[in-house]
């Protein structure tokens, strides 16, 4: 069975995370299948909206940690990179209906979202400095571009969890709707943007994206550099030894 499905219904690619399990956590060769997935949607003119979602109680947990250790992201060129850059660079509608847990980056993911549809389930958390880590997919800069410094503090240097009100008062989910009413409200809303004249929506989003693109690729070349040191770092091995071993880390 896929770890990724996908399937199109008209001009709509729905993509959903298939590893309900592990709560849908990423893999490196997700990060790549889903990179890919965007790239050859982005060049394929008979798709013009991608909704995402996740199996089972979850939209996603974030990296699987065992593949994670494995497969640990260089500086330069990792699968996660990919996947952060054919994001950026994707010009079509965005659509993400989120349930259960959104953590790490099944949160920062969103931010590159047009709109984010949360179940009332919703738990979102950027739990990076629990692990030694620091956040990726440009959150850095996002962060605070869209909350502001001292919202963005809270939520990157506490890495406390937070509810899907909390993240709709913030600007990162565009409405909250019960469970049972999610995919339904965000399949709505993508046909409603597959309806409209494609090359100008594109245009709009590459126009209001313009200002904050360069600035945001930079972000990711310096948080890619950064955490490929912290996670070869004596605190996150701690941090990672400790998550299997059940236990608090202990910090030097």
């Amino acid at each position: 069975m896929s770890d990724i499905k996908t399937e199109r219904s008209g001009s709509i690619l729905h993509i959903q995370f298939n590893r309900p399990t592990k709560k849908n956590a990423m893999t490196s060769a997700m990060y790549v299948t889903l990179a890919d997935l965007l790239d050859n949607a982005a060049k394929d003119d008979q798709v013009r909206v991608v909704l995402w979602h996740g199996a089972g109680d979850s939209f996603c947990a974030g990296n699987d940690l065992e593949d994670f250790m494995k497969n640990p992201p260089g500086p330069h060129e990792s699968p996660q990179s990919k996947l952060i850059m054919a994001l950026i660079n994707f010009d079509k509608p965005l659509v993400a209906a989120v349930h259960g847990a959104a953590i790490g980056g099944g949160t920062t993911m969103l931010t590159h979202c047009d709109f984010v549809y949360a179940g009332q389930s919703a738990k979102f958390q950027l739990p990076f400095i629990n692990l030694g880590l620091i956040p990726e997919f440009g959150a850095t800069f996002s962060l605070p571009e869209r909350f502001g410094y001292i919202r963005a503090a809270e939520l990157i240097m506490l890495g406390q969890p937070f509810d899907a009100s909390h993240a709709e008062a913030l600007g990162l989910v565009s409405k909250v709707v019960p469970d049972q009413e999610l995919l339904v409200t965000a399949t709505e809303m993508a046909q409603k943007l597959a309806e409209k004249p494609t090359r100008a929506l594109q245009a709009c989003k590459k126009l209001m994206k313009r200002s904050t693109r360069e600035q945001l690729e930079t972000a990711v070349k310096l948080e890619n550099e950064e955490f490929a040191l912290r996670v070869r770092s004596a605190d996150a091995k701690e941090a990672m030894t400790a998550f299997f071993e059940k236990r608090p880390p202990k910090w030097n």
